[in-house]
């Protein structure tokens, strides 16, 4: 009897330290992921961009929606200089991490530079056999200025 209560102890102690990184490395918070994604854009690394893109992957944006290709391609000609990110929520279910946040960015789009403003986004990433990737991506930042 005695025995049992060091080992849920130390359960209990091990579980309040938080989960080893190689744990955490396996599942990141949302906010990392977030971040992963944000850090591929800038980067402009296209082969660093694709794989982090699930196969059934789409975005809404301002002027319509795009499938995974149409992202890819996007991205391409996207410079992101500097991003902020604030009221960040995030909710999990499953294999499922769906992040509400608001971005502000500093960012050209085809050669056009957008005004830097806080808009509202939402990304949702999946847990797939190759890792987490983002399935669906909402950007509220209008592209006008």
């Amino acid at each position: 009897m005695m025995k049992s209560k060091y080992v849920f102890a130390a359960l209990v102690l091990a579980l309040s330290l938080g989960q080893p990184a190689h744990i955490r490395a396996q599942n990141p918070s949302g906010e990392e992921l977030l971040n992963q994604l944000l850090a591929a854009t800038k980067s402009g690394d296209s082969s660093r961009q694709a794989k982090l893109y699930a196969r059934a992957y789409q975005s809404a944006h301002e002027d319509g929606g795009r499938d995974r290709a149409q992202e890819l391609e996007l991205l391409k000609n996207v410079d992101i200089t500097d991003y902020t990110l604030s009221d960040v929520k995030i909710t999990e279910q499953g294999p499922v991490v769906v992040v509400t946040y608001f971005a502000e960015l500093a960012e050209t789009i085809e050669g056009t530079r957008l005004p830097k403003r806080k808009a509202a986004r939402l990304t949702v990433f999946l847990k797939t056999d190759d890792g987490w990737k983002a399935i669906a991506h909402a950007n509220l930042n209008p592209l006008s200025k």
